[in-house]
């Protein structure tokens, strides 16, 4: 059985797809872009600022489904330019405990939604 998670704080789909899916214990959320969930407009033009709208995001999808970072097992993040991987793992890396951090890929991509810098999704654990 799979229960459908929302949350007002993140961002609203932006097509046929679903903020999370909660399926046996298993919490699989789709990709985050650098959305304001309160004006569904993109925050741009600092990478820094970028990264951390995206973590906020999947924190309130988290939140929604009554976990924390603490739950997630796997992120998968995509860029749009591996030379800003160190500055967006440094925003990543806020948000975890090293001694729990998830798995993990980064891959850069051709492009993105919205042509953003930045995705990531992940999927978390009861």
């Amino acid at each position: 059985m799979k229960k459908i998670i929302t949350s007002p704080n993140a961002p609203a789909p932006i097509g046929p797809y679903n903020q999370a899916v909660l399926s046996n214990g298993v919490l699989y959320m789709s990709g985050q872009i650098p959305f304001d969930p309160k004006t569904m407009e993109l925050v741009e033009g600092d990478l820094v600022k970028e990264t951390i709208q995206v973590m906020e995001n999947l924190k309130a999808v988290l939140e929604a489904a009554q976990m924390t970072f603490e739950n997630v097992v796997k992120t998968s993040i995509f860029l749009s330019d591996m030379n800003n991987f160190v500055e967006v793992n440094k925003v990543y890396a806020k948000y975890f405990n090293e001694d729990t951090a998830p798995a993990r890929e980064t891959v850069e991509v051709a492009n993105l939604p919205k042509f953003v810098r930045i995705e990531i999704s992940m999927t978390a654990v009861v």
